[in-house]
């Protein structure tokens, strides 16, 4: 029985679960940067033009941007 192959998804598994480079962590945050930076434009200029919710909305998004940057770079 301990003879018998991998199921197909197993060694995929094992691939994603090892840790990303420092360096793609790095690159993969900066890109969240980039993005937060971009809905936070958006959050200022729709406040500045009275649209609440819009700007609610795009705040919203900025934060959570920023939360996944922050996983990424610190959890790998």
């Amino acid at each position: 029985m301990d003879n018998l192959p991998n199921p197909p998804g197993e060694q995929d598994r094992s691939a994603a679960a090892r840790r990303r480079p420092l360096l793609e962590r790095i690159g993969m945050a900066a890109v969240a940067l980039v993005m937060a930076g971009l809905f936070a434009v958006v959050a200022a200029a729709s406040f500045a033009g009275g649209e609440a919710f819009l700007a609610t909305m795009a705040a919203i998004g900025c934060l959570m941007v920023l939360w996944v940057g922050a996983m990424t770079l610190f959890r790998g």
